[in-house]
């Protein structure tokens, strides 16, 4: 690793007063997989988006093979060299899967003013079988498919052309084993071919495993870098967030009992082609998980208890007896929900925090039908407080956010409602781990106030951690019950799911 790849001189970013890369520096060399770390608001993402053309840069250069780049788009960016894997989604919506993997890159398939569909198929479908995706179909509306899927359409569009630099940011985290293994893949063949990847990811032990050296960022500065053989992932924790952190962020107890009173009951609930035949009770004060493979039909089960889901049948009721059938009936009755997509059904990217965190909350806040700005202002301010969100001010826009701080607005809205039954589909997805302990300690707050929570996780330590039951599924049925104790492990936990 002698000839530089990347050069980035003193990069800055300000996004208003706040300063989200100050001054870093970095080189990169061809073959190698580079990691990138940090706790949530750090800077990774900022420096990557704008590598690739979707922040602009405040100050600094990037010279990738002795050439100073500037581009001004993931198209541009593409055209040089340079792709990124997004941690959210990364397609958009109302075009094929073909229409994805060449979005920028149509004239490839023009005849003058004509668009040659059939040939552009044809070619996304020879890369998508020879990455071995041969469910997907080319032809077929990306909307067809799950969020899992469309990652892997991503991979596909990011990497068909061998960039000279690959940016997976988070993407491990909306795959299953299975799909983190054909990432994975795709990352040691870039290497392979010369070209640098830069990897993100919040999994340590997934960053020791997959790179040759880390970079680490504390609030928006280059910490060190170090060569991956030589750390643990203690070492890194300490670099991340400049003291000791252990792992003892989950619940303590485990003879505690649970209340007896069912303040929500799911008789018969299934989706066409997600579940079928799921019931369950969920008690006053319980934390109960759920917990499978990433594609067995979990993550649909949240929609559905909470109205979301087209063509649920079966029923869902409260204590007193009233059934939940839609959106607005959940959140009038006081159940509140968090999804895996953060971005595309959790919260309004394109809008501030403050109008994110009252949006549940307006009928309550308003009086006589008129709503006092002021209030609707502080009232936003003192949940995101709470929730010790790193911002400007809840002004700011969510957009600007890192993960982790999204979620916080997500869960201060539903904390703000002063919800009784949370629904969090993957809570802590793409969380650092000083944020996840937060949640966690909000989480064991809750059910101390009698708060009932349905925990949604693919990771088994948090449900482990956790949970007062935990039901496994597997192809879209509960496979398995487990109550919560000490004995309890991983292993019994995946006999259940495979």
């Amino acid at each position: 690793m002698n000839q530089v790849l990347l050069k980035a001189e003193k990069i800055n970013k300000y996004f208003g007063a706040t300063h989200a890369v100050a001054d870093l520096s970095l080189e990169l060399f061809p073959g190698e997989i580079h990691g990138l770390i940090g706790e949530n608001g750090s800077g990774k993402s900022t420096f990557s988006s704008m590598l690739c053309g979707i922040y602009p840069m405040s100050s600094g250069t990037f010279t990738l093979l002795g050439n100073e780049i500037k581009p001004k788009s993931q198209v541009e960016a593409n055209k040089i060299g340079i792709s990124i894997i997004v941690q959210e989604m990364g397609t958009l919506p109302g075009l094929t899967v073909a229409e994805n993997i060449f979005l920028g890159e149509e004239e490839k398939f023009m005849h003058g003013i004509v668009k040659n569909t059939r040939a552009m198929n044809k070619e996304a479908q020879r890369l998508l079988d020879s990455y071995g995706f041969t469910d997907i179909k080319a032809s077929k509306m990306i909307d067809h498919y799950s969020f899992e899927e469309r990652k892997l359409v991503e991979i596909v569009k990011a990497t068909y052309f061998n960039p000279k630099i690959l940016v997976v940011d988070e993407t491990t985290t909306a795959l299953s084993h299975d799909g983190r293994q054909e990432l994975f893949k795709v990352m040691n063949k870039t290497r392979e071919m010369g070209s640098c990847v830069i990897f993100i990811s919040h999994d340590l032990d997934e960053v020791l495993d997959h790179t040759d050296r880390i970079s680490i960022l504390r609030d928006g500065v280059l910490v060190k870098t170090v060569n991956t053989k030589e750390v643990t992932t203690d070492d890194l924790k300490r670099e991340m967030v400049g003291r000791e952190i252990g792992n003892k962020y989950y619940r303590t107890d485990y003879d505690e009992e649970v209340s007896g009173e069912v303040v929500l009951s799911v008789k018969n609930l299934n989706v066409p082609g997600e579940f079928d035949n799921i019931n369950l009770d969920l008690h006053k004060g319980e934390i109960l998980g759920i917990g499978g493979l990433s594609e067995c039909g979990m993550h649909e089960i949240g929609k559905a208890i909470f109205g979301a889901s087209y063509n649920r049948g079966g029923r869902v009721t409260l204590s007193n007896g009233y059934e939940i059938k839609d959106i607005p009936g959940a959140i009038k009755h006081s159940i509140a929900y968090a999804s895996k997509d953060r971005d595309n059904e959790s919260i309004v990217i394109a809008d501030t925090i403050c109008d994110n965190i009252i949006l549940p909350s307006l009928n309550d806040l308003s009086k006589h039908g008129f709503m006092n700005l002021k209030g609707l202002g502080s009232f936003a301010n003192k949940f995101a407080v709470q929730m010790s969100t790193k911002m400007t001010g809840v002004k700011q826009y969510v957009s600007e956010l890192s993960g982790g701080n999204k979620q916080k607005v997500v869960l201060a809205r539903w904390i703000g409602k002063n919800s009784d039954i949370l629904i969090l589909d993957s809570p802590t997805r793409g969380i650092d781990v000083r944020v996840k302990a937060d949640i966690y300690t909000l989480m064991s707050e809750l059910k101390k106030q009698g708060k009932s929570i349905i925990m949604i996780s693919e990771e088994l330590p948090e449900l482990l951690g956790m949970s007062d039951r935990i039901f496994i599924m597997k192809n879209g049925r509960f496979n398995g019950e487990f109550k919560r104790s000490r004995e309890l492990g991983e292993k019994d936990l995946i006999a259940k799911m495979i």
